[in-house]
């Protein structure tokens, strides 16, 4: 029988993205593990993207050349022939007052504190963002036509009027085409309008976890891989603001990571190392697009050669894991 492994990729706007182009080209290039190949792909926000275009069949060498622009493969051509590279629309030119997209969501979070996530509260503190996601929508809709894959992928996003997290593809009372579930996963609470599904209006699901890691917690998994661009290694963070954040990210990580461990998988957790965040920046600047190649590309570089030597290759360094043979 061989061995189960899950795919994490979190939360981290468009430099996020990269990351993870990065991190899945090298893993597939150094260590022979194929994201295609997942048991269960978990996407959170930007890495719902990648998640659903890995799960799509795009190679991970193609999502990394979907990101620095370079030439696909034929299959990633043919794959990816109508799905336009996605950026966001400007936002209007004039602002509206500010408003709070969901006074019902503080109201109940006033009446219950010790129930409300802090960052439910502040997603619906928030103005409703004015950029639009219904072209990245209509971008993954065209990879799906409508249908789920047979195999596991779990689109986060939380539910914005009660702080709930929704987990598409996987919860039965949240249906949902991928698109629809990719775009709320990435609506960004006051960047991005919130996404209206059945009745319900959603926002980032890295509200409730950069990552949702521990959506995996059972499931008879021998390895969980976690590509976490909001976090860092330790020996990367500095005094500032920013490294704070980093640093509280990174600590819900570890422990959704030791939630999983409990339940018998073994987990690595890839996250940017300090000549990473050198060009990655502050998360405040996640969504400029213009860095995305140059990110990638040192991103993939510098995976390439943690996998190959150094803790993080021990770390996934697996005796019974086989890489299945794959024909394109």
């Amino acid at each position: 029988m061989s061995p189960r492994f899950g795919l994490v990729l979190g939360a981290g706007g468009a430099v996020g993205r990269a990351f993870h182009a990065g991190v899945v080209a090298a893993l597939d290039t150094v260590a022979g593990v194929d994201g295609r190949d997942a048991d269960v792909i978990v996407g959170t926000s930007a890495g719902s993207v990648d998640a659903a275009l890995l799960r799509a069949g795009l190679a991970p060498r193609d999502v990394l050349a979907r990101v620095t622009d370079q030439p696909l493969t034929p299959e990633g051509t043919d794959l990816l022939a109508d799905v336009p590279m996605w950026s966001p629309p400007e936002a209007p030119a004039e602002s509206p007052r500010w408003r709070p997209a969901s006074t019902a969501r503080l109201i109940a979070a006033a009446r219950r504190p010790w129930a409300a996530s802090p960052g439910s509260i502040f997603a619906a503190f928030m103005p409703e963002g004015r950029r639009s996601t219904s072209s990245l929508e209509e971008g993954i809709n065209r990879l799906y036509t409508g249908a789920w894959p047979p195999d596991a992928l779990w689109i986060c996003a939380v539910r914005l009027d009660d702080g709930e997290r929704v987990v598409f593809g996987r919860d039965d009372s949240a249906p949902a085409t991928v698109g629809q579930a990719v775009a709320a996963s990435c609506a960004i609470p006051g960047y991005f309008s919130p996404v209206r599904i059945d009745g319900h209006r959603y926002v980032d699901g890295g509200v409730h976890s950069p990552s949702n890691a521990d959506l995996v917690a059972g499931m008879e998994l021998d390895l969980v891989i976690v590509s976490s661009p909001m976090t860092a290694d330790p020996r990367a963070l500095r005094l500032s603001p920013d490294s704070a954040f980093r640093a509280a990210c990174r600590v819900l990580l570890r422990r959704e990571a030791a939630t999983v461990r409990r339940r018998g998988a073994r987990v690595v957790l890839i996250e940017p190392a300090a000549e990473d965040l050198e060009l990655m920046g502050r998360v405040v600047s996640g969504m400029d697009f213009s860095r995305r190649s140059e990110v990638a590309q040192k991103v993939y570089a510098s995976m390439c050669e943690r996998l190959g030597r150094g803790p993080l290759a021990e770390e996934l360094a697996y005796d019974d894991y086989e890489p299945e043979a794959r024909s394109e």
